[in-house]
């Protein structure tokens, strides 16, 4: 069974229902409370308990209408619609923590890398460096469309959009100002020096951003980067930029398929295998007894929504299943929504036949992710088998109810998992990217990103022999 540590992130978003649509109706659900301080600030706390790495905050920045050809039955069902900004809730949380981290997803399609760059440094000076930021290319059209596009981006070239996105970022973050450029200095009344303060002179395909960062260096720089693509350009996308890889699989076999391809990817981008860590989507139902489990469970079932299932998987994959008999198989079908998503339901694992019948079953509970049913130990046994089988580092843990699906978890897997030495008993670092690899809050040397580091000899961007060559291999 495993022997390394599992590494756990609590998977929300500031909306209703989440993954599981319809169970917003369940009497013990409280994802209503999305819009109330007291519920992040709650769930900030139990996470922290339960020694999670971070809570891994979803978004979109558009409607799920692709199921019938219209958005109406997203908003009927609250299938993550009506939805909030994921950046403004991490101050609450990080308020009331010291330890735990925070992923923010943020399109790379919809806003410009200045802003964004401000307000993730802004983010990691208040949580004393706790921030990550999960890389999205956004796959709604309706996003695009209502930012002002007549439609949506192309899927490969959204990736080669996010990579010149990302290079602004880095430039912003690791080589606009020098370590030492703030002095404070109250004698001199000096508070930066302005010889350390650089412009990034960035004039590329898709953005020109020739001035200096607005904020001095945060904690960590930059944020660690998460990333959830999983198709061939996506797989090469976090190869080369992430730290941390989500992934969402309704199978062992699909998530090991997606494990080996993206290991493989790190090791062509020139970093080693298991450097990259990756966690899949898990939805746990936890009772103190099997029997008990089942109960919750099959009681869980009576609040799906397969309206509602049916309006997200149509987001995810692009696919209108309400042209589909119940009983009709699912076909494979290349487009600009999320590709992953459609080759696992079509290709990834031979072994299952995936209907429209089986598919809403599916995405009921859980969304594009597996369940675990049973006592804790039953659990605690499926996440290990994971780890051995798919080849994970760890897990999106899931809620089917909130907080309820997290509270159960905390109490009643984690202490099972410390217990067999998988799951830390107390935090290792001070922020989140030292709390996850334990080599500091920065951007290891050899990462990518670490390039556009100003040389402090000449004033400019440096770039390392092996950055230089996975350069060259992209």
């Amino acid at each position: 069974m495993a022997n390394k540590r599992i590494y756990l992130n609590a998977f929300d978003m500031n909306c209703v229902g989440h993954q599981s649509p319809g169970l917003w109706t369940h009497p013990e659900d409280q994802s209503h409370r999305y819009k109330d301080s007291s519920y992040w600030i709650e769930l900030a706390q139990i996470l922290e308990k339960g020694q999670f790495d971070a809570v891994f905050i979803a978004d979109v920045l558009g409607y799920y209408d692709v199921y019938d050809g219209s958005r109406d039955a997203a908003v009927r069902q609250g299938a993550q619609t009506p939805v909030n900004d994921p950046s403004l809730i991490v101050p609450l949380m990080s308020a009331v923590t010291k330890h735990l981290g925070f992923g923010v997803t943020a399109s790379v399609t919809h806003e410009h890398p200045y802003t964004f760059a401000r307000r993730m440094s802004t983010l990691d000076h208040l949580t004393d460096g706790r921030v990550g930021w999960n890389i999205v290319t956004s796959y709604l059209k309706s996003a695009a469309v209502n930012m002002g596009l007549e439609d949506q981006i192309k899927h490969d070239e959204r990736y080669d959009i996010a990579q010149e996105y990302l290079e602004v970022c880095y430039k912003l973050w690791e080589g606009s100002w020098e370590d030492d450029a703030v002095l404070r200095d109250k004698e001199r009344g000096i508070f930066t020096d302005p010889s350390k303060v650089h412009d990034i002179n960035h004039d590329g395909h898709y953005y020109k951003v020739p001035g200096a960062h607005l904020c001095e260096p945060s904690p960590q720089r930059t944020p660690v980067i998460y990333q959830a693509g999983a198709s061939m350009k996506g797989r090469a996308f976090a190869g080369r930029n992430a730290e941390c890889i989500f992934i969402g699989a309704p199978t062992i076999n699909a998530a090991k398929q997606s494990v080996i391809k993206l290991r493989a990817e790190a090791e062509q981008a020139g970093r080693a295998p298991d450097e990259i860590k990756i966690l899949t989507m898990v939805t746990p139902v936890v009772g103190r007894t099997e029997e008990e489990a089942w109960e919750k469970f099959n009681d869980y079932k009576k609040h799906i929504s397969y309206e509602g299932a049916l309006a997200l998987f149509g987001g995810w994959t692009g696919i209108d299943l309400s042209e589909y008999a119940p009983d009709e198989n699912l076909r494979y079908v290349k487009n600009d929504a999320i590709q992953s998503a459609v080759e696992n339901f079509t290709k990834i694992d031979p072994d299952i036949n995936w209907t429209v019948d089986k598919i809403k079953e599916h995405v009921g509970i859980g969304g594009l992710g597996t369940k675990i049913v049973g006592s804790p130990e039953q659990v605690a046994d499926e996440l290990e088998r994971w780890v051995d089988e798919a080849g994970v580092d760890g897990f999106n843990i899931a809620y089917a109810i909130t907080p309820g699906t997290f509270k159960d978890f905390t109490e009643l897997v984690v202490p099972i998992l410390q217990e067999r030495g998988l799951v830390r008993r107390e935090y290792g670092g001070e922020t989140l990217r030292d709390n996850l690899f334990g080599k500091g809050s920065q951007l290891q040397a050899h990462h990518p990103g670490k390039k556009y580091t100003k040389n402090e000899t000449r004033g400019q961007f440096s770039r390392s022999t092996l950055a230089s060559k996975v350069e060259q291999r992209t």
